[in-house]
């Protein structure tokens, strides 16, 4: 049981990240369905315009849950700049969804992989991109 208690203790940063990553994951892929569902009868195979405004959709919702989450509770930042850090993780946040829109794209629109299949494949990549992004560059602590 200690040794569990050590490995949480010296891992809290990356085990905490999995968690509100998890969750983050959950808000944004439900919204992208939900709106998938709602506006486009739950297409396998959604059109480019389609497939363009899912992707805004998941990422919207996805910063809107992970900027306070990540924060708080993974990074606990207690920058006073609050505005210069949202912009920067904004920032980053958006080259990730660039970087996810295109692999969507190519994987949905030219080689005909589901769209759920392949949220799944870059939801992998975004998150792993995300983190390095948010750990050097947005939340990283001053020496």
């Amino acid at each position: 049981m200690d040794k569990i208690k050590e490995f949480c203790i010296k891992h809290r940063e990356i085990l905490v990240y999995l968690i509100v990553g998890g969750l983050t994951t959950v808000v944004a892929w439900g919204c992208k369905f939900l709106w998938n569902f709602l506006f486009y009868a739950g297409t396998k195979l959604p059109t480019v315009g389609q497939n363009t405004v899912l992707s805004v959709v998941e990422n919207v919702s996805g910063i809107a849950f992970a900027y306070p989450t990540n924060r708080k509770w993974v990074f606990q930042s207690k920058n006073p700049n609050i505005l210069s850090e949202l912009v920067g993780f904004v920032g980053s946040r958006l080259a990730t969804w660039i970087m996810g829109w295109l692999l969507n794209m190519l994987m949905v629109n030219v080689l005909g992989i589901s769209v759920f299949i392949s949220t799944i494949v870059v939801g992998v990549l975004v998150v792993i991109g995300n983190y390095v992004f948010s750990k050097l560059f947005v939340f990283r602590k001053k020496a």
